[in-house]
């Protein structure tokens, strides 16, 4: 499960039996991202407010899938393969191309995503990398170069905030040694009220 105690679902009470009522999937089932919180859960509820935030609003304007994409390239970077299988499902699930979905998870795990994405596209997933492995040389000429491609402010915002929540959140996950579930992978919110964490 993890390196650190988890209060299950069946033993929460008071504060955190709430907010698990809210996040709960199938069969009561909490994701072990956010179980591991349960001993701090004022850490859980920031942790759900940037997730749902960054990657579930229906105001971001850049595509879900694409945003999914992100966090992939991201998690397989930080070797968080909790992170990637389940967001591996959410490109899935938001694409609605099974056959190109597979090219471009296929792409990242070779490392080569330029023939999977128009130039637009990786534009994004290389200003990801370097934000990821080479954030001491992070320069405003990146963010041009993002400009220059087609990014307006706000999307270029949207792909920082994504690459910052799974920077985030993967060490999370490999830093406490949080296990994979067996079922449920890829679950995710359906609705941007931040009250409505129902999931599919």
């Amino acid at each position: 499960m993890s390196w650190i105690k988890i209060i299950r679902y069946q033993e929460a009470t008071g504060k955190l039996k709430r907010i698990y009522d809210k996040i709960k999937g199938p069969n009561d089932a909490i994701d072990n991202v956010m179980a591991v919180h349960s001993l701090r859960p004022h850490t859980l509820e920031g942790h759900m407010a940037i997730y749902k935030s960054v990657l579930h609003h229906t105001a971001n304007e850049l595509p879900k899938w694409y945003l999914e994409v992100l966090g992939v390239v991201v998690s397989e970077l930080n070797n968080c393969n909790y992170c990637a299988k389940h967001h591996s499902v959410g490109v899935k699930k938001n694409m609605g191309d099974d056959a190109k979905c597979e090219a471009i998870l296929r792409s990242i795990n070779n490392g080569n995503t330029d023939q999977a994405f128009d130039i637009k596209l990786n534009a994004g997933i290389t200003y990801a990398k370097k934000l990821t492995r080479d954030l001491k040389n992070v320069i405003e000429s990146d963010i041009d170069n993002l400009k220059s491609v087609g990014f307006n402010d706000g999307e270029i915002l949207e792909i920082n905030q994504v690459v910052s929540y799974f920077n985030y959140v993967n060490r999370v996950v490999v830093g406490l040694g949080v296990d994979l579930e067996e079922s449920n992978i890829g679950l995710s919110p359906i609705s941007d009220d931040s009250n409505d964490w129902t999931h599919k």
